[in-house]
């Protein structure tokens, strides 16, 4: 950095970056740049650009409070929540399956988990325990960097590569090259992905499930940003186009379905998981290694689920069921209330661009990206390392696409949901500022 005459003051930042402690601010996790900015905000008294974290930019919707509010004057608080969730809920997320997804599951398999994080720890827990001859997750990157950080602390191990040379037709050939290894127990993918944004199209979600079915392994399907494919409308209960899966092509999969981005419900901590209805009535008899069934969906609750937690938050799944049932129902149309973020992406990525930004994940195969939750930049000459901490003089922060497993190590992945539109005439004057210093 030589220049000092920054819009955020030097010598505070510079501080604040050295009392981390951090060999290099750039391999900073998600929560240490949240904790980070949060210091120099307090010390400066300037508010940053803050596109570090997923954090929903938008109210949580009347409907699932109001459920909730309802549910504690029950009297729900006082009592323990079934591990396999309330009635209720089962049955809305059921039905939310078919209408959305036009994909049949079992109430019995539709389980409640503290957020999607909840939901993926569970899913390694008996998935990447059902065969003592696989090892561990195979993730399609990017991704999101703490699901790997769950197989480090579970002591399973993992494999990655980033899919963005590997669209379409090259697809197949490069996972089965993990898969035939024979060591593969689940693959791992967001759709729409965090970080990059890319969608997978039918073909490649073709390719994913019958090599699933070919070589046994579990697909764990990451739904956080459930219809928000914005160039295609899945807002509409039972009726086409449906939200894009894998389960169209095999049967071994898990859906992990937050409510945090769609439902922008995300403080109370609540999503689901579910199981097909094969996995759950399938059989692993290596299961018994760690739980007392060798039944699939008996070991995720009542032993996976039931050690994580005993439960989840009693009124958090009647807010949650709530929403879905007005979404089941054709009352409220969550997609739309989401729209925000696909407008606010497209003024950020034009105000970069002009300013000698580059995007670094600009193509579904051969079509222009979707505007959505987030989207990925790059400035010539630097690292994505350099590039956040440069970033950071000037009252901007994101985090590195090296923490996400991508090998494009010279960009940075930008959340849009913090910044609102009376913050885009500055973003415009300190990304205007940054390409003048530095160009």
């Amino acid at each position: 950095m030589t220049n000092k005459n920054t819009p955020i003051d030097y010598s505070i930042v510079n501080k604040k970056i050295k009392e981390t402690g951090l060999p290099a601010i750039g391999n900073a996790t998600i929560r240490e740049i949240v904790r980070l900015v949060n210091n120099i905000e307090k010390e400066t008294g300037e508010k940053f650009i803050r596109m570090e974290m997923g954090v929903p930019g938008i109210n949580p919707p009347e409907v699932g409070m109001k459920g909730e509010i309802e549910a504690l004057n029950n009297g729900v608080a006082s009592k323990y929540p079934m591990i396999e969730g309330v009635p209720a809920l089962k049955k809305e997320v059921s039905r939310f399956i078919k209408l959305f997804l036009n994909i049949e599951v079992d109430e019995m398999g539709c389980l409640p988990t503290v957020g999607s994080m909840m939901g993926s720890m569970a899913a390694f827990l008996v998935a990447n325990r059902s065969d003592h001859n696989k090892k561990g997750t195979l993730f399609i990157d990017p991704g999101f960097p703490v699901q790997k950080q769950q197989c480090k602390v579970l002591g399973h191990q993992y494999e990655s590569f980033d899919v963005y040379n590997y669209r379409g037709d090259k697809l197949k050939d490069k996972l089965e090259s993990y898969l035939k290894k024979g060591t593969v127990s689940s693959i791992l993918y967001s759709n729409p992905n965090n970080p990059s944004w890319i969608c997978f199209s039918e073909k490649e979600l073709q390719t994913i499930g019958e090599l699933a079915t070919k070589y046994d392994a579990i697909v764990i399907e990451d739904l956080a940003y459930f219809g928000m494919d914005f160039r295609t409308d899945y807002s509409q209960p039972g009726t086409a186009p449906y939200q894009p899966t894998v389960a169209r092509y095999t049967e071994n999969y898990i859906f992990l379905i937050s409510s945090s981005k769609a439902f922008s419900y995300a403080g109370q901590r609540v999503g689901t998981m579910a199981i097909s209805n094969y996995l759950f009535n399938r059989k692993y008899p290596d299961l018994k290694r760690y739980y007392s069934s060798d039944g699939f969906g008996y070991s995720m609750i009542y032993g996976a689920l039931y050690a994580l937690s005993a439960g989840v938050s009693h009124s958090a799944q009647y807010g949650l069921a709530a929403m879905l049932k007005a979404a089941n129902d054709g009352e409220f149309n969550f997609v739309d209330s989401v729209k925000l973020y696909g407008k606010r992406a497209a003024t950020m990525k034009k105000i970069f661009i002009e300013n000698g930004f580059k995007i670094v994940y600009d193509k579904d195969e051969e079509k222009p990206l979707a505007d959505g939750f987030y989207f990925t930049i790059s400035y010539q000459g630097l690292s994505g390392a350099q590039l956040l901490e440069e970033l950071l003089y000037y009252g901007i922060s994101a985090i590195t696409l090296d923490i996400t497993g991508s090998e494009r190590t010279e960009g940075l992945r930008a959340c849009v949901s913090q910044v609102n539109e009376s913050q885009f005439a500055d973003l415009e004057y300190r990304v205007k500022r940054f390409n003048e210093d530095h160009s």
